[in-house]
């Protein structure tokens, strides 16, 4: 018996709905396009909401002297050389005017004394660079460019999930999914297609990340004969809620340190300055009376040449430290550290940091004001992902394009706070920008195969079919089971062994996904969804654990305790995962090579001293 689904035929579509998603289908619709835009929750509720703290964009509006230069420099720096250059330069050329941009469509951020957009610091950057609006700041984003979205009349598929990307010989053809609500099918026929859909955050057991978080588009991308890079590294940003249970791993922005939160362990010891790199000590205040005159300006909104507190140490530096702290006996009761700001005055507080009150008050029954929360790392982002063309964001699968989070290049080994929703603006504009392009040079529409979509619903449908085996496995189990893998070893801190048993297991867990299976109707069926979702997670859980064994090194957020020291000659190349049959390859690729008149910025000037 043929089964029904419904069919849309699209020049561009595009596959979530965060601001990277939002902002290619703007960009395709204004280039004269006809659009599709998928999100697999509602429209308004992406992951991006939840990025607090602010965009990063050298408008120089608080400290003059920042410029497009210095901000390639700091992301350069702080993905440890590993960052595809151009995209880099892309972005922090970009980026002030894709903010400008937001402003002229109604995004309200907060404001100098002057009028201009404020500005604050974040971890490893140079200057204070972070635009933002209190700290709902990707709440502001979405709103804005959902806004112009719905202005410029795209169609918008909510609640739907996209399952199989189709091919006319190497070239994108359509997509395949089906409506989360009730399990109705849909066939999406596309000319070029945009893989927007987040990150990986939902493999691991702690995680900042939301529900929708499972390596959609990796896993879409891997399958579709797309190469994954830069996998092993993955972010655990330093402060998450760790109390109570029910709220542990909820991100607490970087925001809170960089308004002058303090970091300290059950000893009240301020421990950050003992774990600075050496090549970084000169950036931070070497006591405690310059860190306070440097918080004391930025509350006053002057410049200071004191430097910035130890706390705003890179996000993997800061990791590592507060994991180490507690591993070692001196967390708080609760298994982190203690995260404080309640020195300052209350109504200050309140006003720069409203949600983190309202989150620690509401869920912790904790008053940031009056005492100190507690924190702890949690799974936040990967670097990795689909490996695109930096200035058109095409994937190697012609008519495959990629941006956000799930494309990888941009960030390097680690990524600087706040240059996640610039990214996002940058690289969403541009991947939209490309695929018009390609759609406008293309020609004719390429075919879809009817039996490639009778096999995407046969393996929908497979799950039920399962459901009265023995041997059925509940996919929530399995979902547990992969979380438990992920974190025991492939977590901070790893090593031959971990990995080596990790990647082990993950194989043994393979023949689990093949059978889990769900009962009951399409219809509202979380289960069902899960067993399509761990597909993808499995694909994205390998492909990490498989990247870091091969990287015999610690680079940015890849930390090996059996090599804990950089490799010139590793730092010159990516990682590259592919499928080859029902095999993943992984390849050592050369990483982009850097004009000289970039290269420029890198050069260590010596230093005279007169006597």
């Amino acid at each position: 018996m043929m089964t029904n689904y419904e069919t849309h035929e699209h020049d561009v579509l595009v596959i979530g709905a965060g601001g990277a998603g939002l902002r290619a289908a703007i960009e395709a619709s204004a280039q004269g396009m006809n659009v599709g835009l998928v999100c697999k929750s509602l429209l308004g509720k992406a992951h991006t909401v939840m990025a607090e703290g602010g965009v990063a964009a050298a408008l120089g509006n608080v400290d003059p002297e920042d410029n497009w230069e210095v901000h390639f420099q700091d992301t350069m720096n702080g993905g440890k050389m590993m960052n595809n250059w151009r995209m880099a330069q892309l972005h922090a050329q970009e980026a002030p005017d894709r903010v400008r941009e937001l402003q002229e469509w109604g995004a309200v951020f907060d404001r100098t004394n002057k009028g201009a957009i404020l500005q604050r610091a974040f971890g490893g950057h140079k200057y204070k660079r972070l635009c933002h609006v209190g700290d709902r700041t990707g709440l502001e984003m979405i709103r804005t460019l959902q806004d112009q979205g719905v202005h410029r009349g795209f169609a918008v598929y909510m609640e739907c999930a996209i399952t199989k990307l189709f091919k006319d010989g190497d070239r994108v053809s359509g997509a395949f999914g089906y409506y989360r609500e009730d399990g109705r099918y849909v066939l999406f026929k596309a000319k070029a297609i945009v893989l927007a859909t987040g990150g990986v955050g939902k493999a691991f057991t702690v995680t900042s990340n939301s529900w929708e978080y499972t390596a959609d588009g990796q896993g879409l991308a891997y399958d579709a004969g797309a190469d994954l890079i830069d996998m092993e590294f993955v972010q655990f940003h330093p402060t998450g809620m760790v109390w109570p249970p029910g709220v542990r791993g909820i991100l607490v922005t970087e925001g809170v340190r960089g308004e002058g939160g303090i970091l300290t362990n059950k000893e009240g010891k301020r421990f950050m300055r003992d774990y600075l790199p050496e090549s970084t000590k000169d950036l931070f205040s070497a006591d405690d009376e310059e860190s306070k005159r440097w918080v004391d300006a930025a509350i006053a909104g002057v410049k200071t040449n004191d430097r910035r507190p130890p706390e705003l140490s890179t996000r993997d530096n800061v990791a590592r430290a507060i994991y180490t702290e507690v591993k070692e006996g001196r967390g708080s009761p609760h298994g982190g550290v203690f995260l404080d700001i309640s020195y300052q005055d209350a109504a200050r507080v309140r006003k720069k940091l409203p949600s983190m009150y309202h989150q620690f008050k509401d869920l912790a029954d904790v008053d940031i004001t009056a005492g100190p929360m507690e924190v702890g790392p949690t799974m936040h982002y990967i670097m990795g992902g689909i490996r695109v063309d930096a200035d058109s964001q095409m994937s190697r699968v012609p008519g495959l394009f990629a941006a956000g989070e799930c494309s990888g290049g941009m960030h390097g080994a680690n990524r600087l706070g706040g240059n996640s929703l610039s990214d996002l603006i940058v690289f969403g504009r541009l991947a939209g920008l490309g695929a018009a392009e390609y759609v406008r040079k293309l020609g004719a529409a390429p075919s879809i195969d009817n039996n490639d979509v009778t096999a995407a619903i046969d393996e929908m449908e497979e799950p039920f079919k399962r459901a009265s085996n023995a041997d059925m496995k509940n996919p929530y189990d399995v979902q547990k089971t992969l979380n438990q893998i992920m974190s025991t070893y492939v977590g901070i801190f790893r090593n031959k062994e971990d990995l080596e048993t990790g990647i082990a297991k993950l194989q043994e867990l393979k023949a689990d996904v093949q059978r889990v299976g769900t009962k009951g109707s399409k219809v509202y069926n979380p289960g069902w969804h899960m067993c399509r979702d761990l597909k993808n997670m499995l694909i994205a859980s390998e492909a990490i654990a498989r990247s870091a064994l091969s990287r015999e090194e610690s680079r940015g957020a890849h930390s090996r305790t059996d090599f804990e020291n950089l490799s010139p000659e590793l730092g010159k190349f990516n990682t590259a995962i592919s499928k080859d049959g029902d095999s993943m390859k992984l390849e050592k690729t050369p990483c982009p090579e850097m004009p000289e008149e970039l290269k420029k910025f890198f050069v260590k000037k010596e230093t005279t001293h007169n006597g």
